[in-house]
């Protein structure tokens, strides 16, 4: 779980300096291309329903001029059965719409989603770092269904305002031009009143919702760490903190609702003003005889028909608005390059310390195993001053031998251990399994040479055989139970469904010690060729560390490992050690030759034992 927020560059406060809302709402086509048959066939239903309604003012112009001023009730009748008619058609068309359109645009939501979650899996671990879980949390739900809203009404209906308006002035011009005029002139106004409001609420769109993205990523905290919040008895503090971001979500929400507000006040009052103007206009020239009362009682229906058009432009670019800021945001994920794409435009790097010896064997590395070679790690975000993390590491690691890495804290062992499977990236340098450069292997099949367990181990929400089998895609129950076995996981069976049982979220319902060791089991069940272990013993105690280190030792010997250890214990699991000291391996040996030759090495060993002893009975 991430801590921390991605940069204000980039996830940022308010909308992309010359950002268009059209251009970003353009990027959602590829996923409206499949349903596009059924998306406008729904809007040309809905401009077919609304030119209808322009309709029925025409029909009263006939029934005042005609039947009404002639007595006629036959006339009536049939214009009072022709307006039901047009009234029924417009009501089915619009229900029409509203069928057409739900079934594709729930695909696009779904379809969306799924892009998102596959292309986060593909994400470098460095991009994760540095983003925060809530505000890709806040990206895959409340941001997808904004869209998914724009796409079924506000989209349909600004095309169909458009045209209901553009049609409805036509039909007014051609009646009475003099009285449309009037109702013309405010449309001026109004287009410089949206295109204000466009800027100011863009801006304000995309800071609640990057507000409800941090405010996701406090709730998942709170959730997550529930139980250091009860034990440390921080939960009002945590309260008060949770409230202070709740305000600032509703402080920005009303700022919000107060553009809108104005807006929409504005937008309401000005075709108002030209309504009772034309109506004071029109009764004068219908009392001089120079205007029928049917073509005012028409020009009049009419213009009240197009109230409702003109009068949803606010909120339907509100909405727009909001659609375009949350396609911005799904597409900062899915513009993220993944791994895969950033392998091909990786410059080629410049040998480093221990490449010469490549280049003279021909391109080959005849020994085997898994080669450091001048390897440099530097994180991307660092200050140009600072010095990289890991420094020309240079370390061979022969086939079928277990290394220990044993380091101080903050030395760069986990950095290390994350290099091997690309969970980071090399600065500089190389890294090989039996000669062949980890950057030229497809991740899938370096992925199947490489298993990792770490010292904090992850379950998801699966059963206890689902995530040890996460290890490997063929193992069956056979792989499962010796898996269990080496990691001395045997537990498992004693829970009420055995290896079916649903450990819960992130596996709390077990102790450190026993998700430790299912994350073991994990690292194992695919009998990999190359194991690399993070301290994964931290959590046991002596008696089933004891205990997993003889059967873990019937592993190592059938592999190539590098082991992060802390515990002398531990270190005696390998064939020999070697010493990490301040980004650079400084030593390589036997745990009894470091012993004799390195001072750095004896203190570290000396202070795990009398840790060791102090904690025993």
């Amino acid at each position: 779980m991430a801590v921390t927020s991605e940069p204000r560059a980039q996830e940022g406060g308010a909308a992309p300096r010359h950002r268009s809302a059209t251009r970003s709402l353009l990027r959602l086509w590829p996923y409206v291309r499949p349903v596009r048959v059924r998306l406008f066939g729904a809007a040309g239903v809905a401009v077919v329903a609304s030119c209808l309604g322009l309709v029925i003012p025409l029909v009263l112009k006939w029934m005042v001029d005609g039947p009404v001023a002639h007595r006629d009730p036959g006339g009536v009748w049939l214009g009072g059965a022709l307006l039901l008619a047009l009234g029924t058609a417009e009501a089915g068309l619009f229900g029409l719409r509203r069928w057409l359109v739900g079934r594709p645009l729930a695909s696009v939501e779904a379809a969306m989603r799924a892009d998102l979650y596959r292309h986060l899996q593909r994400l470098p671990v460095s991009f994760h770092d540095r983003w925060a879980s809530g505000q890709l949390l806040s990206r895959a739900t409340t941001d997808l269904m904004l869209l998914r809203m724009f796409l079924a009404f506000p989209l349909t209906f600004l095309v169909v305002n458009g045209v209901t308006i553009l049609a409805g002035f036509a039909i007014l011009l051609s009646q009475e031009w003099t009285l449309g005029l009037v109702l013309v002139v405010p449309a001026v106004p109004l287009v410089i009143l949206c295109s204000l409001f466009e800027t100011r609420y863009a801006t304000v769109a995309r800071t609640v919702q990057d507000q409800t993205g941090d405010l996701t990523t406090v709730v998942e905290e709170g959730v997550l760490g529930v139980r250091i919040v009860k034990g440390f008895g921080r939960h009002r503090s945590q309260a008060r903190a949770f409230r202070a971001l709740s305000q600032q979500v509703r402080s920005t929400e009303l700022h919000k609702a107060r553009l809108l507000a104005t807006l929409w006040a504005l937008i309401m009052t000005l075709p108002e003003l030209a309504i009772g103007a034309a109506l004071v206009l029109g009764t004068m020239r219908v009392a001089d005889g120079d205007l029928s009362a049917g073509t005012l009682v028409a020009f009049l229906s009419t213009a009240l028909t197009l109230r409702w058009p003109v009068e949803s432009l606010g909120f339907l670019l509100a909405m727009s608005q909001d659609a375009a800021t949350a396609t911005d945001r799904y597409f900062d994920v899915m513009d993220a390059e993944p791994a895969a794409a950033a392998d091909r435009h990786r410059p080629a790097q410049s040998p480093g310390r221990g490449e010469e010896g490549w280049s003279r064997t021909g391109g080959q590395d005849r020994e085997g195993g898994l080669r450091f070679e001048g390897v440099e790690f530097a994180y991307a975000d660092a200050p140009p001053q600072e010095p990289p993390v890991l420094r020309g590491v240079d370390l061979h690691i022969r086939p079928g031998e277990t290394m220990a890495l044993v380091g101080a804290t903050g030395s760069g062992k986990t950095t290390l251990t994350a290099l091997v499977p690309r969970l980071q990236e090399i600065t500089h340098g190389r890294i090989t399994l039996d000669g062949r450069d980890i950057t030229a292997l497809p991740r899938e099949e370096l992925r199947a040479l490489v298993a990792v367990a770490f010292e904090e181990p992850t379950l998801f929400s699966a059963t206890a055989g689902e995530n040890v089998l996460m290890g490997a895609t063929d193992a069956g129950q056979e792989e499962l139970l010796r898996a269990l076995k080496v990691a001395q996981a045997d537990f498992v069976h004693a829970l009420p469904e055995g290896t079916g049982t649903e450990v819960g979220e992130q596996g709390l319902s077990l102790s450190g010690g026993q998700r430790q060791r299912l994350a073991l089991a994990r690292a194992v069940v695919g009998s990999p060729r190359f194991l690399v272990l993070d301290d994964p013993l931290s959590a046991l105690d002596v008696h089933t560390e004891a205990l997993v280190e003889a059967a873990l030792r019937q592993v190592l010997a059938a592999t190539t490992a590098l082991v992060v250890a802390h515990r002398p214990s531990t270190v005696l699991l390998a064939d020999r050690v070697a010493l990490l000291s301040e980004g650079r391996i400084t030593a390589v040996g036997t745990h009894q030759r470091l012993l004799r030759e390195s001072a750095e090495y004896r203190s570290l060993m000396s202070g795990q034992e009398r840790e060791e002893g102090e904690s025993g009975p």
